[in-house]
């Protein structure tokens, strides 16, 4: 029980640390450089990121936390490696916004991203090799990350 709790936590915290993050260098660029951009016409408004991103991270939490407490015992370093990429894609998450939203490198935010897109789905396949749950709840996460991909390259191309 004490495990199970101990996994919850880390699986919350590491999850939430992301969603700070990248909701500071978000949040103060919005109104500053954001709003004198030009967009692709499929942006969504501003309203709806916060909610997607919140069900999206909550999703990760219960995704992390399935693998984490999973007795695995097949292949240990299979899931050392799945941890290993799933932590690596929340640094990438991170480092999206901070490349866009804060230093507004767009060409670079694209290469990024492309590369994000590719964590989370390796950190997929991993997960379902594990827990088939795990990486079942982590398709919407990639889904939304794909849209953004394509909203990513479409603000390179306007601007």
């Amino acid at each position: 029980m004490k495990k199970n709790i101990k996994y919850f936590l880390i699986s919350l915290i590491s999850v939430i640390i992301t969603a700070v993050l990248g909701s500071i260098f978000t949040s103060r660029n919005i109104p500053i450089w954001y709003k004198t951009i030009n967009l692709p016409s499929l942006v969504p408004p501003n309203f709806v990121f916060p909610i997607a991103w919140n069900i999206l991270f909550i999703l990760m939490i219960i995704s992390f936390y399935l693998i984490l407490i999973n007795k695995f015992k097949k292949n240990i370093e299979l899931k050392k490696i799945a941890i290993w990429l799933f932590s690596i894609q929340l640094i990438f998450n991170v480092l999206w916004s901070l490349l866009f939203f804060e230093l507004n490198l767009l060409l670079l935010s694209c290469i990024e991203i492309i590369l994000l897109e590719a964590l989370i789905l390796f950190t997929i396949i991993y997960f379902y090799k594990i827990k088939k749950v795990a990486a079942y709840l982590l398709i919407p996460y990639f889904l939304w990350v794909l849209f953004a991909t394509f909203l990513t390259i479409s603000v390179f191309i306007l601007n």
